[in-house]
């Protein structure tokens, strides 16, 4: 089994130190904010230096970080992590189910599909990345809207008329309330003719690191609505794999 690196995660915390002080610490200074002995917070301040991630100030002989780390972590996001990360569990679920898997993360009051692998069928669901859905009228959205504290997601709900997407759209914010409240009960959301007629959808949110991200089923109201139970236990399958728990 993996275990726990201390030194990684005290690394880490320097520069969390930094990043709450924003001003030049002594070796004595970083050391006291840790709680360690100043011998156990010099060596880790000197490597970092000699890698390039410290300076160090000539006459006071204090640190601070230099752009080396967030510009590694620019590079590296370049490339959309929570995308790569979606990648491969929306992969597994249209493989096992047929159908399409997107997931999709919030972006105000609509949701940004942030991945898509389409289903096998001829007749499919079909969204590109990069597209906005709803956030009231898609299973994506639901799940999201459920993931959040329950002040945000009334405010959230209550900014703006609720639009009519389908024939089976909730419109009336109380309503919606109601709905996201017990797809937050039962881990859960589902939508059926409210996207557009015709579609329905199942989906699943959680946490990656700190960013939400739902991820979801959709495809035609009647090939879904019969499968619902096996789509939701491959969903239930996936969900430790993407939030823990």
């Amino acid at each position: 089994m993996p275990t726990t690196v201390p030194a990684a995660l005290r690394t880490l915390a320097i520069f969390e130190i930094f990043a709450r002080e924003q001003r030049e610490l002594s070796n004595a200074e970083v050391a006291r904010l840790m709680g360690l002995p100043e011998s156990s917070t010099s060596d880790l301040l000197h490597t970092l230096h000699e890698a390039g991630y410290l300076l160090r100030t000539p006459r006071t002989r204090r640190f601070y970080p230099t752009r080396r780390l967030s510009e590694t972590a620019r590079r590296a996001s370049d490339k959309d992590p929570l995308a790569s990360f979606a990648a491969e569990a929306i992969s597994v679920l249209s493989e096992r189910t047929g159908e399409t898997a997107l997931c999709g993360r919030p972006d105000g009051m609509r949701v940004q599909v942030v991945g898509m692998q389409p289903g096998r069928h001829p007749l499919r669901y079909m969204r590109d990345p990069g597209e906005r859905l709803s956030m009231h009228g898609s299973a994506l959205g639901k799940a999201l809207l459920a993931l959040m504290p329950a002040a945000e997601m009334r405010r959230l709900i209550r900014s703006r008329p609720l639009r009519a997407l389908g024939p089976a759209t909730i419109t009336d914010p109380d309503a919606l309330e109601a709905d996201i409240d017990e797809t937050r009960a039962r881990g859960w959301s589902w939508v059926c003719d409210e996207a557009a007629e015709g579609v329905a959808a199942i989906a699943i949110a959680g946490l990656v690191g700190e960013e939400p991200l739902a991820i979801s089923l959709a495809g035609p109201t009647g090939r879904i609505e019969a499968s619902k139970p096996a789509y939701l236990a491959a969903l239930e399958e996936i969900r430790p794999q993407l939030f823990g728990g």
